[in-house]
């Protein structure tokens, strides 16, 4: 086959098919079965070796489809987890030219329970284009979908800048280890034009989605106590605060829990354009921007129509409860007034929200002038800020488009996300010339950290040549 017939959408979507279902897809299928969980949920990961067994996996499978002259090798820093560093060189004549920066992730969230039967977080199981288990689609593919994009482009012999890609192992624990890789790998990386992060959501699996902004995040653990031990209920009852009590208190002066609007000092102002996406995209997806969620039986989303909707979940502020302490199960529940409660927040912040200011204003506003004089301790996790990206350069938004429509069919689409990648802040700030595509293959249903999450392949094989087109627009310039 010629280069020129190799290139045509149809042939190369092929060989990308071909690629997935002799390498990628085994390889995926080992990478589930390791439970390589994010040292914030794994405290003995060194000792244990999973994320080791991760990386190694990842350096092997990888070597198997990359191009000729790609350099794979563990980086390690003492102390941190490793990461894994991919390089190309740039094509004859293309030397000179700024390099592309991609990025992956493959430490795991933690199990999560609510698995349907026949699943689980560490047992793959294929169901037609759904690939289930943990970390296929959060994040373990963004290692071989970067691989077999610039594989594509070195079988059709298309021309392309220097790429490096990088493959971390904490950013489910906020990156705290990547800005140090980033700064000791510095001189190998240089200064990118075009910044590509495949650990982003689908809107649908219709077509190729922009990431346009990502929310920050405020989170960390709230401790109410008022007794040093439990007493007995009907005691205490009525003379006792009950620690649960306050802490919702304490959580009224943050959110309104009629609606679920927090206080204004968490809000930023949403730009104009990003409101003009948003309605573009409510009107794609409509009645799935919330129907895409497991509602139980006449339950229903907040009010709002699906542009509204769109920006709750990506330019406002959102409280979550994601854990509580202190509260026995159920079933050893006796009439005891507790001692102390203690909730775990996860507080989304707006993509232009300072994390850090935010967090010091979340500690102040829980443990103030406490009601009954209860002893209040809000101790914070690391803070994430958000992101919003830079304006589309005319090239990219064309190449984006035009690779969108080469494998999917329809154009791209932009949309904010409502999750953090901590990393893309970070990058902003160090190489503020860049343009960046992030995207991802999280769709409706995929329900990354949760259970039941899976990688939906056709869509993750479409990314990959959408990806390689892109990669060949910006060699052309």
């Amino acid at each position: 086959m010629q280069t020129s017939d190799f290139l045509a959408p149809a042939n190369l979507a092929r060989w990308i098919d071909a690629m997935w279902e002799d390498e990628i897809i085994p390889a995926l299928t080992e990478y589930i079965r390791i439970p390589a969980k994010s040292p914030m949920f794994d405290a003995r990961w060194v000792e244990h070796g999973h994320i080791e067994s991760a990386v190694d996996l990842t350096v092997e499978r990888c070597g198997r489809i990359a191009p000729e002259g790609m350099a794979i090798e563990v980086v390690r820093l003492e102390g941190r987890t490793p990461l894994v560093l991919m390089e190309l060189a740039a094509s004859e004549g293309l030397e000179d030219k700024a390099p592309v920066l991609m990025y992956g992730h493959l430490d795991k969230q933690p199990e999560m329970s609510g698995w349907r039967e026949g699943l689980g977080p560490w047992e793959p199981v294929r169901d037609g284009d759904r690939l289930y288990g943990r970390g296929g689609g959060d994040d373990g593919y963004a290692a071989f979908a970067s691989t077999c994009a610039l594989a594509a482009l070195a079988k059709a012999e298309v021309p392309r800048r220097r790429t490096v890609v990088l493959i971390e192992a904490c950013e489910e624990s906020g990156s705290y280890d990547l800005p140090h890789y980033i700064e000791a790998l510095a001189p190998r990386i240089g200064t990118p034009d075009l910044i590509v992060c495949l650990d982003s959501g689908a809107g649908d699996y219709e077509r190729l989605w922009n990431t346009t902004s990502l929310r920050g995040i405020a989170g960390g653990t709230l401790k109410v106590s008022l007794l040093k031990s439990g007493v007995h209920s009907g005691d205490a009852s009525g003379i006792v605060p009950d620690s649960f009590r306050v802490a919702r208190v304490l959580l009224s002066r943050l959110e309104d829990e009629a609606t679920g609007e927090i206080i204004a000092d968490f809000h930023g102002e949403i730009p104009e354009g990003r409101k003009v996406q948003a309605a573009a995209a409510g009107t794609i997806l409509a009645a799935n921007v919330a129907g895409k969620f497991p509602f139980r039986e006449g339950a229903h989303a907040v009010d709002g129509g699906p542009a509204e909707l769109i920006l709750n979940r990506t330019w406002r502020p959102a409280l979550s409860i994601t854990g509580a302490g202190g509260l026995p199960l159920i079933a050893d529940a006796g009439n005891v007034s507790r001692p102390t409660t203690s909730l775990k927040l996860s507080l989304r912040l707006p993509p232009d929200l300072d994390a850090e200011v935010a967090t010091a204003r979340l500690k102040a506003l829980l443990e103030t002038d406490p009601p009954y004089g209860a002893s209040v301790e809000f101790l914070p996790d690391p803070a994430g800020s958000g992101w919003d990206a830079p304006p589309l350069a005319g090239w990219l938004e064309s190449a984006i488009n035009a690779g969108s429509e080469a494998f999917f069919g329809p154009s791209a689409a932009h949309l904010g996300e409502g999750g953090s990648i901590p990393f893309m802040g970070m990058l902003a700030q160090r190489f503020p010339e860049a343009q960046f595509l992030i995207t991802g293959v999280l769709g409706p249903e995929s329900n990354a950290h949760g259970p039941n999450e899976f990688l939906h392949l056709g869509v993750a094989k479409r990314l990959s040549g959408a990806v390689a087109h892109v990669l060949a627009a910006l060699a052309s310039r």
